[in-house]
């Protein structure tokens, strides 16, 4: 496994080991002590699959009270994934980073907590795998803008299909714990 770590202090971008034959393909999509020797120490309580088409942005999540860490893994299509550095003492608060993630990559991204997530699809389809920290509780769901002038996120799209929730979301400036300026 490879991984190389990003601009913003913890995340990864993780390259599992793939076994390709005539028959396809296999790879261990996760392995405590493999990914505990790169520090990723958490122990992953739920795993989600999510779909969604063409154009769909979905972004940019977090929770509020059981800050979580992701893994993320496109396993069918490919889409443009970010994260954003929410963690108010973090001398890079604010800021954001993207990498396409693909199925034929296989390329994963890990996130601690203190990030917002969110993702554009570039391909017709595409499938995600979340593995998660916490579990998944409806109510202690939040989010930032996708459009946030301050955070400028370069998406493939300005005009992507979202929805309401999704597009209502307040800017950083306007969240309690955003007292940084940018």
């Amino acid at each position: 496994m490879k991984f190389s770590k990003c601009k913003l202090d913890g995340i990864l971008l993780i390259e599992p080991e793939v076994f390709f034959d005539e028959r396809g393909f296999f790879l261990e999509s996760f392995k405590v002590e493999s990914y505990k020797k790169i520090g990723i120490t958490e122990n992953f309580v739920q795993d989600n699959l999510s779909r969604s088409k063409k154009n769909i942005l979905r972004g940019m999540h977090f929770t509020k009270k059981t800050p979580q860490s992701q893994i993320v893994t496109v396993i069918r299509g490919s889409i443009f994934d970010v994260v954003i550095d929410i963690r108010k003492d973090s001398s890079t608060f604010g800021q954001w980073f993207g990498s396409e993630l693909r199925d034929d990559g296989l390329r994963q991204i890990y996130m601690p907590d203190g990030f917002a997530h969110g993702f554009f699809v570039l391909s017709d389809w595409a499938d995600l795998h979340y593995k998660v920290s916490q579990p998944y509780d409806s109510s202690d769901q939040a989010g930032i803008n996708w459009a946030d002038p301050e955070i400028q996120i370069k998406w493939p799209s300005n005009k992507p299909n979202l929805n309401m929730r999704d597009e209502m979301f307040p800017m950083l400036k306007d969240l309690n714990f955003a007292k940084k300026k940018f």
